[in-house]
């Protein structure tokens, strides 16, 4: 089965290129372009734009690829505390080397990395060393002086003339990060400070998928954007700037919104010219709502987000990485546009599992977990945990017997080289769960293909997961979140741990 369009990408990459080149145009020979959001792998827009590549901004770099220079920021205290961006469970810093990396594969450089707030932290200054050991332009940039009430300091030498100039020599240059609070636009309106002190007319624009300004303030795609800032707290507003401007209904977010009065007064004090921006809307070059197709699918792919960051968060909440208030915020925002998390097709499935998996085992003081997975026909699979593996491990076995049609009592793993991996782990290692996570099943299942057709068979297979929707009663060990994250998988789980250990291994 086909999945379902509702975004044409092709459209959109033509008409982001185009207004792009129209407001470079829009100045003298210089755009400082703000790219919010993710540079890269943004699987969010993915799941939300059904069609929209999740690397179509590297597609949009490429086609502006001679016009174009590269600052990536982060900021220090990202990296002084380890903040992992959690879709590829990597710290924010390693992000940034593999933007780098990503980008190089491309064929695109990076010009400078800015370290934004820098204070001297152990942390960052060890980042800064390792990349300047390694060919990487590196600055630093303090604490802006004045921010952010004091115009006359914040544009002055003591102020953004306090971080060294970036030399870039292309017409264009995008300003990133791995994350939001980057300081990308502090980045941006110093360079813009500099450039003017050079006799350089520079301009500022910004480039952020979300929300969408031209869709409705409550619809779907944009609540789901609402639902993924839950944590800072960020809110879509009506933008009334542009409404005034220009009578045309548009949304912004919170921060945005708040913050233009001070960024227009900024702006105006190094052109000492008016603003070239009425609204804050008008500082943004996003093409996205025109590249939207089928308003109903998109809808419903939306509606489906929601749901899956409100799992996300509940499972942090039990981590302790995030607080009530977040939870809350997302719950309210599922009550918006009327949908539950059992709304999600493999939720109840793996709830059932896990059920039955305890009624099984009646009586043993194990947790029992259960998972599911819909497959793109439709299909729903499910796996329950074992003394030998765990439920998402049962999981991926059972969808790759379905897929390549195995008979379900022929075993793809002999059992005797899954109790020798348990004998391993437990009795050898020492490890307190001797049940095979993902990564291992996987391991295991790729010696077994060397002498078994069927779990050969069964390894072709497993790129029809790709983008699969999968759900765990209980919340996935590193080998598991580790596994399920190579297949590609679209993973939520309940708020419970596998195991009554305070440290899952």
């Amino acid at each position: 089965m086909a999945t379902a369009i509702g975004f044409d990408n092709e459209k959109y990459l033509a008409e982001q290129t185009t207004a792009i080149i129209n407001r470079v145009n829009e100045f003298e020979s210089k755009l400082y372009l703000e790219f919010g959001g993710k540079l890269m792998f943004d699987y969010h827009a993915a799941r939300v734009l059904p069609g929209y590549d999740p690397n179509v901004k590297m597609h949009l770099l490429q086609n502006l690829k001679d016009k174009i220079d590269i600052i990536l920021c982060i900021y220090a205290g990202d990296i002084e505390r380890n903040k992992m961006r959690a879709d590829l469970g990597i710290t924010y810093d390693s992000d940034a080397q593999k933007i780098i990396d990503d980008l190089a594969g491309w064929g695109i450089s990076v010009a400078a990395v800015v370290i934004t707030r820098y204070e001297k932290q152990p942390a960052a200054t060890a980042f800064k060393n390792k990349l300047e050991r390694r060919g990487v332009r590196v600055y630093t940039h303090g604490f802006t002086k004045g921010y952010p009430t004091d115009v006359d300091t914040i544009v002055s030498e003591s102020g953004y003339g306090a971080n060294p100039y970036i030399e870039t020599t292309k017409p264009i240059t995008i300003v990133t990060g791995p994350g939001p609070n980057s300081g990308k636009l502090a980045t941006c309106l110093s360079q813009l400070y500099h450039a003017y002190r050079r006799g350089v007319h520079a301009g500022y624009a910004k480039f952020e998928t979300f929300p969408i300004w031209n869709l409705p303030l409550k619809h779907p795609v944009n609540v789901a954007y609402e639902a993924a800032t839950a944590d800072l707290r960020d809110v879509n507003m009506f933008d009334q700037f542009h409404f005034d401007a220009y009578n045309e209904p548009s949304v912004n977010y919170n921060r945005d919104i708040e913050a233009f009065p001070l960024l227009r007064r900024i702006i105006e004090k190094i052109t000492n010219a008016p603003s070239f921006y009425k609204s804050p809307t008008d500082m943004g070059v996003n093409r996205a709502g025109f590249g939207i197709v089928d308003d109903k699918i998109v809808r419903t792919a939306a509606c489906q987000e929601v749901i899956r960051r409100y799992f996300r968060y509940t499972c942090e909440y039990a981590m302790g990485l995030t607080d009530q208030e977040t939870i809350t915020r997302v719950e309210s925002l599922m009550a918006e546009i009327g949908v539950r998390p059992e709304d999600r097709d493999v939720v109840l499935p793996a709830r059932e599992a896990a059920r039955a998996a305890r009624e099984k085992g009646k009586g043993n003081e194990n947790v029992f977990c259960g998972a599911a997975l819909k497959l793109k026909d439709g299909t729903i699979i499910t796996g329950k945990n074992s003394p030998l593996m765990h439920s998402t491990s049962s999981l991926i076995l059972n969808a790759t017997k379905h897929l390549s049609g195995v008979p379900d009592p022929l075993d793809l793993l002999p059992r005797t080289v899954v109790k020798s991996v348990n004998y391993l782990k437990k009795d050898i290692l020492k490890g307190k769960m001797a049940s095979l996570d993902v990564e291992e099943i996987l391991i295991a299942l790729s010696i077994s293909a060397a002498s078994n057709p069927a779990a050969q068979t069964a390894i072709d297979k497993l790129s029809e997961l790709r983008n699969c929707e999968l759900h765990t009663t209980h919340i996935p060990t590193p080998g598991d979140s580790a596994g399920l994250r190579k297949l590609g998988l679209i993973v939520t789980s309940d708020p419970e741990f596998p195991t009554r250990d305070l440290l899952m291994t």
